[in-house]
């Protein structure tokens, strides 16, 4: 029983929630605990981040995460366990990407104990070790920022500064079910304002676009959810919900900005969410996301959701900005600023292809099986290339 350590994954918002329980009730089973003895009280514990964003969306995802590991960490200790975390990360912001020093750099102090695993994504392999010096340079950073963080004694994060993140959480929680899973038609226009229905007929994953034959965003798997916003430029798993939640908590407190400002300078936590958040902002793009919900059967369906959808950009823009104190989108982070804004008109063009393809595409009688083949294999191209220029896609 002790040859292989079982690593338990909690994924879901309701999983992280119940995750303490769930390890405290292993702890207790005397032969579980006996397994644990033979592992010399070692425990692995998965995180996913996929379905917990698109579950309860961004922020809500990463105050669940941040909790659950604090959480866990204190009940390992109080058993003698030692916990190490297996971060089931993907590479869009939507699925817990985004530069991987930051975001370990953003981590509980108390939760590393000079250990981390760290799952990397098909689709980020070739950036990240496709050329020896630029791997090493990668794995420095790693391990720089697990070190980094192993050093510090105790979290100093002020009880008060939870508290926000909790208010903040419950409030962009709300604001991302409202949209998702509350606005009547959602699903039609996820269907037709993205390529999904070409992204689950392409065989370009490790697993079956959909756990059941049901069209319910919550049997798609979140690979496909956030890999279709991303090709169509909304990139909404990165960032929606947050603007309202850190608006909101300005308009509710008077010295709310203030609190905000401070967070984002001293708390590693908060500014990892922020700034990969911008980074999914900077690369969406409103002017193609709009022809892209041109192509909803019903217009006014089409402009109803993407007016909603544009409002928040524009919100959770203006707010980063005001909080970061930025006078543009990651102008803490030079060239990454640079990079996106320098790829993104290649992309348009390819968008707007894809645009084009989509519409053809799904005006073509099933049976004209020559044609759709030639336009799926266009559209297929179409993908590889916008997932190529916009990066931290899959």
């Amino acid at each position: 029983m002790s040859a292989l350590d079982i690593a338990p994954l909690f994924e879901t918002i309701a999983d992280l929630e119940q995750a303490p329980a769930v390890l405290e009730a292993l702890f207790n089973t005397a032969a579980y605990y006996s397994h644990l003895k033979a592992r010399a009280y070692r425990q692995l514990i998965q995180l996913g981040y996929s379905d917990s964003t698109k579950d309860g969306g961004y922020l809500t995802a990463n105050w669940s995460l941040y909790q659950a590991q604090c959480n866990l960490s204190a009940l390992a200790r109080r058993y003698g366990v030692q916990v190490t975390f297996f971060h089931g990360r993907g590479g869009a912001i939507g699925r817990g990407g985004g530069p991987t020093h930051r975001v370990i750099k953003g981590l509980p102090p108390e939760t590393m104990n000079g250990r981390i695993r760290i799952t990397e994504q098909g689709e980020v392999i070739f950036d990240r070790f496709g050329h020896p010096t630029i791997g090493r340079r990668y794995l420095e950073q790693v391990i720089g920022a697990v070190l980094q963080v192993g050093a510090i004694q105790a979290d100093t994060t002020p009880p008060e500064w939870e508290t926000v993140l909790q208010t903040l959480s419950a409030s962009a929680y709300q604001s991302y079910r409202q949209l998702i899973f509350e606005t009547p038609k959602f699903l039609d226009y996820f269907h037709q304002a993205t390529p999904i229905d070409v992204i689950t007929e392409l065989t370009i994953g490790s697993r079956p676009a959909r756990r059941t034959t049901s069209a319910r965003i919550e049997d798609l798997r979140a690979i496909p959810w956030v890999f279709a916003w991303m090709q169509s430029r909304h990139t909404l798993p990165g960032w929606y919900g947050l603007g309202s939640a850190l608006t909101r908590y300005t308009w509710e407190k008077p010295e709310g900005l203030a609190t905000l400002q401070t967070m984002y300078q001293k708390w590693g936590f908060f500014k990892s969410v922020l700034d990969n958040a911008q980074m999914a902002l900077l690369k969406a793009d409103m002017a193609i996301a709009a022809r892209y919900a041109q192509l909803v059967s019903d217009p006014q369906l089409g402009q109803q959701i993407f007016s909603r959808i544009a409002a928040e950009h524009t919100q959770t823009e203006q707010i980063l900005l005001a909080v970061t104190q930025h006078k543009r989108l990651l102008d803490n982070e030079k060239v990454l600023q640079r990079a996106i804004r320098l790829r993104n008109p290649y992309v348009d063009p390819l968008s707007l292809i894809q645009v084009g393809l989509l519409r053809q595409y799904r005006a073509l009688p099933r049976k004209d099986s020559i044609q759709r083949k030639t336009v799926l294999d266009g559209l297929r191209l179409s993908i590889v290339g916008i997932a190529a220029g916009l990066k931290n896609t899959g």
